[in-house]
């Protein structure tokens, strides 16, 4: 499956923006999605997963009640809606999709455990 993230953008901090992530070549719905962000500097790191049907939902502690992941597999676009967006949010975003990335009680936030990846979109968020 290929991906290819856009929405990203300069914004201020307290804004909201809105990442999608289009998917081509096999059906969309046969995989978990997941967002990942790498700030300069620093190693790529897991921000929100979403299960196949959207049934199950992961976030990190740093985004928990910010971000909002979902999908519209009629559609293969996924989605990241970001709120109250602070500085430190600042990076790159990538989309991934995975066949295995859920397992009973969890998810995969390793990077290395997901396959398939988009280009990623920058997204800067100044104070």
């Amino acid at each position: 499956v290929q991906l290819q993230a856009s929405g990203g953008g300069l914004v201020q901090a307290g804004d909201s923006l809105r990442l999608s992530c289009a998917a081509s070549g096999r059906a969309f719905s046969g995989y978990a999605m997941g967002w990942f962000r790498q700030a300069p500097g620093k190693e790529r790191e897991f921000v929100a997963a979403l299960s196949r049907t959207g049934g199950s939902t992961y976030y990190a502690d740093a985004v928990k009640g910010r971000f909002s992941i979902s999908r519209d597999n009629a559609k293969n676009t996924g989605y990241l809606q970001m709120s109250s967006l602070k500085p430190e949010d600042t990076a790159v975003y990538y989309c991934a999709a995975d066949r295995d990335a859920f397992y009973t009680g969890g998810v995969s936030t390793s990077p290395r455990e997901w396959i398939y990846w988009g280009q990623g979109t920058l997204v800067t968020v100044s104070s």
